[in-house]
This record gives C-alpha cells, sequence and structure tokens, in this order.
C-alpha cells in the first residue's frame, strides 16, 4: 500500500476514534485531541481491532446489510431516517472510480455495529461510556485493578465488548497444561504413538501389539484389560475398520490368483484383481507416509513446535477417510463379484458406478478401465477378425461346433448371463451378427473381402485395427465401430450371396420348378409320367422318372436355364405303403448346397416338399378334367350309330351324358379357380413381396426372415396352415371324389364307344341276313332271328348300364354338393383375409349361398 493512503487511513481512525470519544455521556479526563493519554490509549485499541484476523460471521452482502438497517428504522417508525438512509446507500453504492470504496459492506458492517454498541451503552444501567473498550488506560491500572474492572463491568453489562487477555506472570497457563499431561498419563496405560503404531500395523493385515484380530468378532479389537479411554478405545476401533477391509481385499486376491488360470477365475477375473492390486500398491504408499510421520513424537498441547509432521489418532482419521471409502467399496465388489466371472463380472462392478460422489465414479472407472479391457478386445477381435478368443467362457458371445449349413442359425448365439449392463440388447445383436457374417464369409462362402472391409470399418469409426483401441467409457465408439463394421461387412456378404452364388436366380427356379410355376414344363411332365405314375408305387424306377424328367425340361422353355440350376433339380420318390399309387411318391427337389442351405435348410425344404405334393394333386386333379373333358367331346360320342336304338335307351344316354357334364362343369369351376387363387393371389403376390424384400434386406437376418415370410405367407393361403388343417383336409376329400369322378366318366365313354361299335356290327349284320333273306325262306316254326335277338339284348344291356352309371353319377354330384357345400362354409371363418377372397370368387354369383338354408 503507498504511504500517501496509509496516512489517509490513519487519519480516517484518529477522526473516528475522536467523534466517538466526544460523544461519550461522561466527561473525559481531558480533551480529545491527539496528545490526550485517553485518545492514544483507545487509538491503539481501535488498531489491534482493525488489524486482527477476525471476521464478522455475516455473507458480505452490502444491499443485504443496508435492507437490514433500513427495515430496523422503519420497524422503530422512523420512516424519514430510512428513506435519506436508501438515497444516500444508492449514491454510496452507485459510486465508482478512483476514490470510491472497494468493500462497501464493510463500511456498512462496521457502521451497524457502532450504532448498536451506541444503543447498549446508552440502556445499560450506568452507562458512562459509548465504548468502554476505548477507554481503558492499560499503562496506568495494575493487573489487579484490571482484572477487578472485567468483574465490575461483567455485572454493569458492559460484556459486549471485547475480551482482553493479560499477560500470565505467573505461568499459570502452563501449570494447567502440565496437570493436564499427568491426568492424561495416569488415565491411559499405553500412550498414543503405541496406538498409533498398533492402527498403522493392522491396516496391513498384521496384529499389532495391543491391537489384534479376533476371530470370534471378525474384526480387530483393543483388548479390555489395557486402560484407555473410551473416546480412545472407539476411535482405534472405528480406524481398525480400515485393517479388516483390507484383510478381506487381500484375502480374495490371494484366493483368485493361487486358482488362476482356473476356468471360474478367467482374464476377467484377473484384470479385477490386477486393479485391486494397484489400488492396495497406493494403499502401500500411504501407510509408509504415514508411518514416517509416526516416528515423530506427538508434542504437548502446551508445547509450540513448526513441525507439524507428526501423527495422532485423530490425524489418522482424517488420513484414513480417503482411502476407507475406496477399500468399503472394493470389499463390497469382492463379495459381489466372488461367484461371478466375465461380463456378468464387469456389468455387476459397472452397477457401482453410478453414484454421485465424483471420488467414488472416478474411482470405479480406472477400476472398470482394467477390468473391461479383456472384454472391450475379444469385442474388437470377434467384429473386426470374425475370432472368439474365449478361452475361459467370459464372452457374452458363444459359440459351438456345428456343420457348414448350420453355421449361421446354430453356430453362434448370445449368453444372456455374460452381458454387461452397458452394453445394450440391440448392441449385443449386431456385434453378434457382424462376427457371424465375417466366420460365415470366410467358412461357406469362403471369401476373404471382409479383411479389406472391416479395415474400412474402423478407419471410418476413426478407431484402428490393433489391440487396446478401445476401453471402458467409450461406449459411443464403441457402438460406432460396430455399426460401421455391420454395414459394411454386411453389405459385402449380401453382394457375395447376389452376385457370386445368385441366390435369386436359385430362389426363382424354385418358383418354376418346385412350385410348378413354369407351366410348359409341368403341363409336358404331366402327359409323359401320367401313365407311368398311374402304376404301384413300388413297381416305378426312379432312374425311369429321372429320365421322363430330363425329356420334360428338353421339351419345354426349361432348356434355356442355366445348367447349373436344372442340374440341382432331381426326382424323389418317397416312401409308399401298401396301395399306394405313383401319383403319391412322386415328388421334385432342388439340391441347395452351400452356402444356399443356410436359407434353404432341410426343414425348409420339408415345407416346399408340402407345398409341392399340394399343388401337384391340384395340378393332377385339372389334368384329370382336362383329361375327362376330351373324352366327353360331343363329337367323339354322338354318332348316327345311335339313330336305330329305342327311344327310351336314347333319353337314358343324353340324360346321363347332360348328367356328367353338369358336375364336369360344377368341379371344373371349383378347381379353375382354386388354380387361379393359389398361382396368382398366393404365388405371385408372395413372390412379389419377397422380391421387394430381396432388394431393401441390409443384412442375412433380414434376408432369412424375407424368406421365411415369403414361405409362411404360401402355407397360410395355401391352406396348409396349421389353423386350416380343417379345410385342408375336406379339399383333398374333394380331390380324391374329383378323380373318382374321372375315373366314372371314363367308363361311361368306354362303355358309349363300346356301345357304338356294337350298335355298327349290328347294323352291318342285319343288312347281310336281308340278303340272305330274299334268296331262301325260312320255317314258319323256327324262332325269330339272331339279329333281332341280339338287337334286343344290347338295348337290354345298355339300359342297365346307364341306369347304374346315372345312378353312381348322381351319388357322386350329391356327394360333391355336400362336400362343396362344406368347405365353402369353412371359408368365411378363416382367419387369414386371402381365404375369405377364395370365397369370394368361388361364389361370386352367390349361386351356393342361395343352395345352403339360413344364408
Amino acid at each position: 500500500m503507498e504511504e500517501e493512503d496509509q496516512q489517509k487511513i490513519l487519519d480516517l481512525v484518529k477522526e473516528l476514534v475522536n467523534r466517538l470519544l466526544s460523544q461519550n455521556p461522561k466527561p473525559p479526563t481531558c480533551n480529545p485531541n491527539p496528545n490526550c493519554p485517553d485518545f492514544q490509549n483507545s487509538l491503539r485499541y481501535a488498531f489491534r481491532i482493525l488489524s486482527s484476523r477476525l471476521t464478522p460471521s455475516i455473507a458480505p452482502d452490502a444491499a443485504a446489510i443496508a435492507e437490514s438497517i433500513k427495515r430496523g428504522l422503519a420497524t422503530k417508525g422512523k420512516s424519514s431516517q430510512a428513506l435519506t438512509l436508501a438515497e444516500l446507500y444508492n449514491k454510496f453504492a452507485s459510486k465508482t472510480g478512483p476514490g470510491s470504496i472497494n468493500n462497501k459492506w464493510a463500511v456498512l458492517y462496521l457502521l451497524k455495529i457502532i450504532s448498536e454498541d451506541k444503543k447498549i451503552a446508552q440502556n445499560a444501567p450506568n452507562s458512562t461510556l459509548l465504548l468502554p473498550n476505548l477507554g481503558l488506560n492499560e499503562l496506568d491500572l495494575s493487573n489487579e485493578s484490571r482484572i477487578s474492572r472485567d468483574f465490575k463491568r461483567r455485572e454493569k453489562g458492559y460484556d459486549n465488548g471485547v475480551l482482553l487477555v493479560s499477560k500470565d506472570p505467573e505461568n499459570l497457563l502452563e501449570i494447567a497444561f502440565r496437570e493436564f499431561v499427568n491426568l492424561v498419563k495416569e488415565e491411559n496405560e499405553v500412550s498414543e504413538e503405541v496406538l498409533v503404531r498398533d492402527v498403522l500395523y493392522v491396516c496391513q493385515g498384521i496384529d499389532g501389539k495391543y491391537v489384534k484380530f479376533d476371530a470370534n468378532v471378525d474384526g480387530y479389537v483393543l483388548s479390555d484389560s489395557i486402560k484407555v479411554p473410551r473416546a480412545t478405545r472407539v476411535m482405534v476401533r472405528k480406524l481398525c475398520e480400515l485393517g479388516w477391509l483390507f484383510r478381506k481385499v487381500k484375502g480374495y486376491i490371494s484366493e483368485i490368483m493361487g486358482r488362476f488360470p482356473a476356468e471360474d477365475v478367467g482374464t476377467v477375473g484377473q484384470a479385477f484383481c490386477a486393479a485391486l492390486q494397484d489400488e492396495l500398491s497406493d494403499y502401500y504408499r500411504l501407510l509408509a507416509v504415514l508411518e514416517a510421520q509416526a516416528m515423530n513424537p506427538i508434542p504437548l498441547v502446551s508445547e509450540l513446535t513448526s513441525s507439524v509432521n507428526y501423527l495422532s489418532l485423530r490425524r489418522l482419521s482424517i488420513w484414513f477417510a480417503e482411502p476407507t471409502v475406496k477399500m468399503r467399496l472394493m470389499a463390497v465388489l469382492v463379495d459381489k463379484c466372488r461367484v461371478l466371472r466375465g461380463g456378468a463380472m464387469a456389468g455387476a462392478i459397472h452397477l457401482h458406478a453410478r453414484h454421485g460422489d465424483p471420488l467414488v465414479h472416478e474411482f470405479m472407472r480406472s477400476l472398470l478401465q482394467h477390468v473391461c479391457s479383456p472384454l472391450f478386445e475379444m469385442v474388437r477381435s470377434w467384429v473386426l477378425e470374425g475370432e472368439l478368443e474365449d478361452i475361459f467362457a467370459e464372452f457374452f458371445v458363444v459359440g459351438q461346433p456345428v456343420k457348414a449349413e448350420s453355421l449361421w442359425r446354430e453356430g453362434y448365439r448370445l449368453h444372456a448371463g455374460m452381458l454387461p449392463s452397458f452394453i445394450s440388447q440391440p448392441l449385443a445383436q449386431r456385434i453378434l451378427r457382424t462376427g457371424k457374417s465375417i466366420n460365415f464369409l470366410r467358412v461357406c462362402c469362403d471369401d476373404h473381402g471382409w479383411a479389406d472391409t472391416a479395415t474400412e470399418a474402423a478407419a471410418a469409426a476413426g478407431t484402428t485395427t490393433r489391440r487396446g483401441s478401445l476401453g471402458y467409457g467409450e461406449t459411443d465408439a464403441l457402438e460406432t465401430l460396430v455399426v460401421e463394421a455391420a454395414k459394411r461387412i454386411d453389405k459385402h456378404l449380401l453382394d457375395v450371396m447376389y452376385t457370386r452364388y445368385k441366390f435369386k436366380e436359385h430362389c426363382l427356379a424354385i418358383k418354376r420348378y418346385l412350385l410348378l410355376g413354369q407351366g410348359d414344363f409341368v403341363q409336358y411332365l404331366m402327359d409323359i409320367v401320367g401313365q407311368e405314375l398311374s402304376e404301384p408305387a413300388n413297381t416305378i424306377s426312379s432312374f425311369q422318372m429321372a429320365g421322363l424328367l430330363e425329356s420334360a425340361i428338353r421339351s419345354s422353355n426349361a432348356q434355356y436355364d442355366d445348367p447349373d440350376i436344372l442340374d440341382r433339380l432331381r426326382v424323389k420318390m418317397l416312401p409308399h405303403g401298401t396301395g399306394d399309387r405313383g401319383w403319391d411318391v412322386f415328388s421334385l427337389e432342388y439340391d441347395a448346397r452351400v452356402p444356399l442351405d443356410t436359407v434353404f435348410t432341410e426343414s425348409v425344404m420339408a415345407r416346399y416338399l408340402r407345398i409341392f405334393n399340394f399343388l401337384w394333386k391340384l395340378r393332377r386333379v385339372e389334368h384329370a378334367l382336362i383329361g375327362a373333358w376330351k373324352t366327353m367331346k360331343p363329337n367323339c360320342i354322338t354318332s348316327h350309330s345311335f339313330t336305330k336304338l329305342q327311344h327310351a335307351v336314347k333319353l337314358q344316354l343324353l340324360s346321363t351324358l347332360r348328367r356328367c357334364q353338369v358336375i364336369w362343369n360344377q368341379m371344373n369351376h371349383f378347381v379353375t379357380n382354386l388354380q387361379y387363387y393359389i398361382m396368382f393371389e398366393v404365388l405371385e403376390v408372395s413372390w412379389s413381396n419377397f422380391s421387394n424384400e430381396m432388394e431393401v434386406a441390409k443384412d442375412l437376418d433380414d434376408l432369412l426372415a424375407a424368406h421365411d415370410k415369403y414361405l409362411h405367407s404360401i402355407v397360410e393361403k395355401s391352406l396348409l396352415g396349421e389353423r386350416s388343417h380343417s379345410l385342408y383336409k375336406s379339399l383333398f376329400v374333394l380331390f380324391d371324389l374329383i378323380l373318382r369322378f374321372r375315373s366314372h366318366a371314363d367308363r361311361l365313354c368306354e362303355g358309349i364307344y363300346e356301345l357304338q361299335a356294337r350298335t355298327r356290327a349290328s347294323s352291318l349284320s342285319s343288312q347281310d341276313n336281308s340278303k340272305s333273306r330274299r334268296q331262301t325262306r325260312d320255317d314258319p316254326s323256327e324262332p325269330g332271328s339272331w339279329f333281332s335277338d341280339g338287337r334286343k339284348a344290347l338295348e337290354q344291356r345298355a339300359g342297365e348300364f346307364l341306369q347304374n352309371m346315372g345312378r353312381e353319377l348322381e351319388e357322386i354330384s350329391k356327394e360333391y354338393t355336400v362336400l362343396l357345400e362344406g368347405f365353402l362354409s369353412q371359408l368365411p371363418v378363416q382367419q387369414h383375409v386371402d381365404l375369405k377372397f377364395l370365397f369370394f370368387r368361388l361364389d361370386f354369383t352367390e349361386f351356393y349361398s342361395r343352395l345352403r338354408p339360413g344364408t
């Protein structure tokens, strides 16, 4: 401070003291001037107050102090003075720059205290001084008079002044300190230095001289036979908690490291023990410092020492505050993780990191960086290299040996028990799929382009492929790396499947051949295998069927397909039982090799086979109706040969043919609409949706899901689902009835053809007999001629045959009507909307609805 400012402050203090002395109600012994002894004593006392380190117990807020003073004036009814104070304070507070006061609140506080002191002095019973402490003459008063006056002031109410501590010429304070030390020694059998040293031993897991571990109470105790104050005993017990916690943590480390490399320990457990050991190393360093300080003696209360490097129990409690928090947390983690390992251990430790205390949070973060290091290395190796470096089964991705076709679906899975809580379930699924994609490319596709893709993903994520590039607390970086790697590797995998292995072309081939979408091929195959498949199943050769399949391929547009696709199409003869025909056991199969068998698994191909059998039966029924129509053509069964038959036989023949034609029309209407529904509403719509989903698929899981959805859609809409089982059975009963009708129609046509042949033969015979009768005359006694007898028998047999066929056709018609009505009645209650649309197609004119009662 400059000399001019110092002089200014000195003058202000002198002026303040002078004014205070002049306002005393009792006249001073001398006029208040700088040379007066009272003035000099009061000035020295004022400087003692100003130079002391005493601070007020209020917040340094000038506005609050001013408001308090103003409120006090207003309470006493001095509103004008309160307004004047407010104006003066506004001017005082707004003044800044040179000459202004910085500590405005201090000035206001000083003025407030002086005002209150003045009021106390005025209200005292025998007030003679404004500030009595400022009027003391310390030089003229002896110690005895000074003490007596102090007692008098307390009686008069002057105990609001500042207490003056006088000198102690008789060393009474030192004598009292010595007596206190002797009393402490009498109460303590053991010195505090010895107890401090014992506590330091205990904190290292070593029994001290007086503080030892008691297994009965599971803790360190100070023997009851040792005479120490109760407060000291409590303090020692609190400090020994750190030793008990240390003993637990140290024992866990020794136990785990003694079992390593056991499978129940693992690399994460080893990293946890290493992190605990690092914390204990810092703890050992602290104990070394404290032991050095414990060598210094504890000074007495009365001794003044320049060195503070001594250790008492109270100081030790301050030193142990932070280590106790850490050690207590480590003990909790040790108890929690004793039966855990791998990702489960890391997740359990992570739960304790969610703490509001910055000390605990930072400690847990440092601990988790060590513990999670092996786990993050496993994630990096799996995501970027596809390597599962998990010797002790600690990773949340588990692998198992399977065949190549089952690698994607069954080779790897998530172990929920090993998934740490700081890795979300969607992120874990993406991690699993990324590593699976690499292994699928390497094992099933024999592709190595994923390595460059993984390097690009690491560069895009801002990390490297080196070990240790990821750690705890970098969850965002981990997620970015996984997202980038998954995006690039999945894209590369789909490119390999679409381009190199032609997945889309194979799906289309299955649709064309197994789902009978190639019309000319299916029709020609039906034509050439029909006669063979009508034979008993045990007489049919699969080699012969394979030859007929080749003939159908060469005779249709299928011959222009990729030879690799045609080579995969094969004949499969199902197991047959007694009475089975070739139609019941014949089927086609498609050989899906690696890696296509990941999509077209055995279960998937079994569903395709079921669909093929249904479609093959439907095509067989359609083919049977077409064959029946060919034999029932009017120009084949109507001829002038029937003109010579009796009128009744002729009417019966036309009625039977008409009835057969009506039944055929009804069955053809049903089969045609069902065939249209299956081929267009089911197969084509499902294929269109599947094609669109293939275009937007981002990974192999999306592709598998799209294909499963495509296959499920076909199964459900084709009445092959579990919910349509009764409908499926009704439909196959109808198919069998239609095939039975075909056999009756064939019998009817064969009978008509035979009747035509015999009628023609009878006409020729009658012409020959007429010529012979004109040449010779028969005996009148001879019976009728052979022609007349043969014609009657032929007409009789024709009538019986037509009557039987008409009756059988009528039974078929009635049975078909009942079965069809039962089938149609089940369609509206089906849950799938497309099956309801099938009912609309079959009963478009509401013909069947009118036939059913109550509709």
